[in-house]
């Protein structure tokens, strides 16, 4: 009996020399920048250099890291209502076309929707500023989650779907051990796009908000930065969002990794 060809995978030190070349190149930019700035003697309150921004970081962190935390705070907790909202809703959809023709519409007027024209609308009717960004940042994340998984569980194989019935297999057990398992690629692509724009979302919501005070997020400190034409504490704090991005695709790539990459040709690395 002929053996199955084992497909070779990135060995550990080609996963070095891309973590080195990725490394470089972000260490190239940033000298980059920095010899920009000196030498056309550029003022940090036009164009702050990369030390000037890393000074910032330590000199404001009583003021922007408290920011983060809460920001941070709006973005998770949306993430996850928008993952159980959008799970669930997903199954509800798929049980029924007349359920689908009756739910589907509103979604996807809910994505349409810019959501800095809403804002203030959820901004009034919100018990508080807190809850009313975390409702922002929920109906941004919400349909990527919706329409990968809607997609994903009708994807399944029919010839899969013909021998559950075969083997009397009730519509329950065909969801919980088919086609939720199937739609585990789909549900992870959908995870990776949310996980951004519930990030984004949280802070276009605090730009509508213009909340300040203790409870602040890093989009006023920004705006504070701005008025004040504090250009190093502003690009202090655009490094901070951009850090906090790529951690959370950082993070949703390694679950979709550690869920798929067993048995789903998406997540099996090949070399080149």
């Amino acid at each position: 009996m002929a053996s199955t060809p084992r497909v070779p995978s990135i060995s550990t030190r080609q996963r070095v020399l891309q973590v080195l070349v990725l490394l470089l190149a972000l260490a190239g930019g940033i000298l980059v920048w920095q010899w920009i700035v000196t030498a056309n003697q550029i003022p940090k309150y036009i164009l702050p250099s990369p030390v000037d921004t890393a000074v910032a970081l330590f000199t404001d962190s009583d003021t922007l890291w408290p920011a983060l935390l809460v920001t941070m705070r709006i973005t998770f907790m949306a993430l996850a209502v928008a993952i159980i909202g959008g799970v669930t809703i997903a199954i509800i959809i798929v049980q029924s076309k007349w359920l689908e023709l009756a739910l589907f519409p509103f979604t996807v007027i809910l994505q349409v929707t810019p959501i800095i024209a809403i804002a203030p609308l959820i901004l009034i009717y919100a018990p508080d500023t807190q809850t009313a960004l975390m409702i922002c940042a929920f109906a941004v994340a919400f349909f990527p989650i919706l329409s990968n998984m809607v997609q994903g569980l009708k994807s399944v194989d029919h010839r899969l779907l013909d021998l559950f019935e075969l083997y009397g297999a009730n519509r329950w057990q065909t969801l919980l051990f088919l086609r939720i398992p199937a739609s585990m690629p789909y549900f992870m692509a959908g995870l990776r796009i949310a996980g951004g724009l519930s990030l984004i979302a949280a802070v276009v919501a605090e730009f509508a908000a213009g909340s300040a005070g203790q409870g602040a997020g890093l989009a006023f400190r920004l705006l504070e930065s701005q008025y004040r034409l504090n250009l190093p504490r502003m690009f202090a704090a655009l490094i901070m969002l951009c850090g906090t991005g790529i951690a959370i695709y950082a993070l949703t790539s390694l679950i979709a990794w550690l869920t798929l990459h067993r048995w789903h040709e998406s997540a099996i690395e090949r070399e080149d």
